[in-house]
């Protein structure tokens, strides 16, 4: 669903912004503590200054780690106990490669200017980072700025859409922890344990998203942390996971693998119910105050199906026929000249 434009803005006086965050909030460092066992020296590198021949120094002992080198840890000797004999001995080495790979993700907050592992920041597509530049918490805090001044029926109207596109797709109420169990209380995509974080944290996904009038029930709901369910929001299951997540997930949903691997389409059995003219009058008087969105959501469907639920209603006026009419050609003028295809992600 498109956004509204937000009736408040937030005026920012007297930021701090420490000179060494600025620009910043877009580069990325690895974050890992020296091998030398008896340095305690936690250093951060810019990733973009790694090579694959690197030579890095700790600052407090001078500990050179370098590419193609590595730190022994102990000698070991490997013995077959039933015959009392060495069948093994070496090194017990860490790889300096190796360690610098696995070394976790680090950003700078451009808020509270702390660097913080990448994964307490919202993915976004098209910085550089990948990431935002404000982490979780202080997003948290701005929310909540915006929230106490957000209108009543701003919240009235996001709520009412939601049990617009829930009502239509006939999704039934969800035991959640019966969810949970099924999916061990991790998330699906990166097997994050969500057992201690808030509800807020690990999501119900529609495995079928809602936009294309997929219920979402107990059986077929996916659980995802808060990250992945942002990435999945409205995306076709074929577009968003491997081939081997699909498999796995249909066992876990019921959703038939070749509903899953294939392309984004509506819900026949909702589709059928829109051909009830008690039905659809039934929707435009329900949600009679969100009729651009039905218009949406009835252009998007006869773009798909080539059907137009607004033909079986007995009471809809003529003007909004029109309008619907008007907005689905300008659409497909749109589409026509960028040459694009209808998205099977739900946007």
């Amino acid at each position: 669903m498109a956004r509204r434009k937000p009736y408040t803005k937030v005026v920012k006086t007297n930021q701090i912004r420490s000179d060494h965050v600025r620009g910043m909030g877009d580069i990325v460092f690895k974050g890992f503590q020296c091998l030398n066992s008896a340095c305690r020296e936690f250093i951060f590198i810019r990733k973009d200054e790694i090579g694959e021949d690197f030579e890095l120094v700790c600052p407090s002992c001078e500990t050179v780690m370098r590419s193609g080198d590595e730190t022994q840890f102990y000698e070991y000797k490997l013995i077959d106990q039933r015959y009392n004999s060495i069948t093994e001995e070496g090194r017990f080495t860490i790889l300096h490669d190796d360690y610098i790979e696995e070394a976790q993700g680090y950003k700078y907050c451009i808020i509270c200017n702390t660097i913080k592992p990448l994964h307490l920041f919202d993915r976004h597509r098209s910085r550089r980072s990948g990431r935002q530049g404000e982490c979780r918490l202080c997003k948290a805090v701005y929310n909540a700025i915006k929230n106490k001044t957000r209108l009543t029926d701003q919240h009235r109207e996001a709520a009412q859409k939601r049990r617009m596109y829930l009502d239509l797709s006939a999704s039934t109420k969800i035991n959640s922890e019966e969810v949970y169990k099924r999916f061990a209380y991790r998330c699906f995509k990166c097997k994050k344990d969500l057992r201690k974080v808030e509800a807020k944290e690990r999501p119900l996904d529609h495995t079928l998203p809602a936009v294309f009038l997929w219920p979402l029930t107990t059986e077929n709901a996916t659980l995802l942390c808060r990250e992945h369910n942002g990435e999945k929001s409205g995306r076709w299951p074929s577009a968003y996971y491997s081939n081997n997540e699909l498999r796995a997930l249909a066992v876990l949903t019921g959703v038939q693998y070749e509903t899953l691997a294939g392309s984004a389409h509506y819900n026949p059995e909702a589709i059928e119910c829109l051909k009830n003219p008690e039905h659809v009058d039934r929707l435009l008087t329900k949600y009679a105050a969100y009729m651009p969105e039905i218009i949406k959501l009835r252009n998007r469907i006869l773009e798909y199906k080539n059907f137009d639920f607004f033909e079986y209603s007995t009471t809809i006026s003529p003007a909004w026929i029109c309008q619907a009419d008007h907005e689905y050609r300008r659409v497909i003028r749109q589409k026509s000249h960028s040459n694009t295809k209808p998205s099977t992600d739900g946007t």
